[in-house]
């Protein structure tokens, strides 16, 4: 059963929630900077037991604010921001259940096989997470890296994630072209990653209400788990509220 997913979104050391193709190294488009910490995010996933959910520092600054939702929650929460083989166990010593990886697995805009070799080293399958976020191209979804604004060539595809499964344990997809825009899913990927997973999946990108729950489950068999953010009541979004994705979580887990 497809389940909600939850996030802490740090971007410049706070909590905010941006248009995902918008960011830059000068900054993004913002939709809600938040008066709490990380922490405070934390704790209020651990007191429900909302677990799978991830924290992403969105570029440099982040670091501290990271750790604080980490050691609020030890093994609750994934990580992902700049993790690479030489930070990743530290990541993991720190709290981290697993660490998410992506823009480090590509050199020059092509995948690296030794990279991921290097890194699996470290953490091993069971703790390592994929960030394959992609944009929508004419040959359908290509995995972008660098804050989502380097398209590389490796397509979303069976082939593809049939072989990057044997190397970690979950997937997590952004859509970027809809990321923050709580303009709807992108609803032929979430049909397609339905039919060619067979790891755990999580999908984040523009959704705004409770029924995309029901949508996401209905278009992936119920194989790919569904991040809000930018919509939420607790990012000062007026589309679903946190209670509505817990009682959807406890109803179909």
């Amino acid at each position: 059963m497809t389940q909600f997913r939850p996030c802490i979104d740090l971007h410049q050391g706070q909590v905010k929630q941006i248009v995902g193709g918008s960011l830059n190294d000068q900054g993004a488009t913002t939709n809600f900077v938040s008066a709490y910490n990380a922490a405070h995010y934390a704790h209020l996933y651990r007191e429900h037991n909302l677990t799978g959910g991830h924290v992403i520092a969105l570029g440099p600054g982040n670091k501290e604010q990271a750790l604080l939702a980490l050691q609020s929650w030890p093994g609750g929460l994934q990580f992902g921001g700049g993790v690479n083989h030489e930070n990743a166990a530290g990541f993991l010593r720190a709290g981290a259940s697993h660490v998410i990886v992506t823009s480090y697995l590509f050199e020059h805009g092509r995948f690296s096989w030794e990279r991921l070799e290097k890194i699996k080293a470290e953490t091993g399958v069971q703790k390592l997470v994929l960030d394959l976020s992609c944009r929508r191209t004419e040959n359908g979804w290509n995995i972008a890296t660098d804050r989502w604004q380097t398209v590389t060539d490796t397509v979303i595809d069976l082939p593809t994630l049939q072989e990057l499964e044997k190397h970690c344990a979950e997937f997590l997809i952004h859509a970027a072209d809809v990321e923050g825009l709580q303009a709807g899913i992108d609803q032929d990927l979430v049909k397609l990653l339905g039919d060619i997973t067979t790891i755990p999946v999580t999908y984040a990108g523009g959704a705004r209400a409770l029924k995309d729950l029901a949508l996401v489950h209905q278009l992936s068999a119920g194989k790919v788990d569904l991040t809000i953010g930018s919509a939420l009541d607790i990012f000062g979004g007026n589309g679903v509220t946190l209670n509505e994705c817990i009682e959807w979580n406890q109803h179909n887990g």
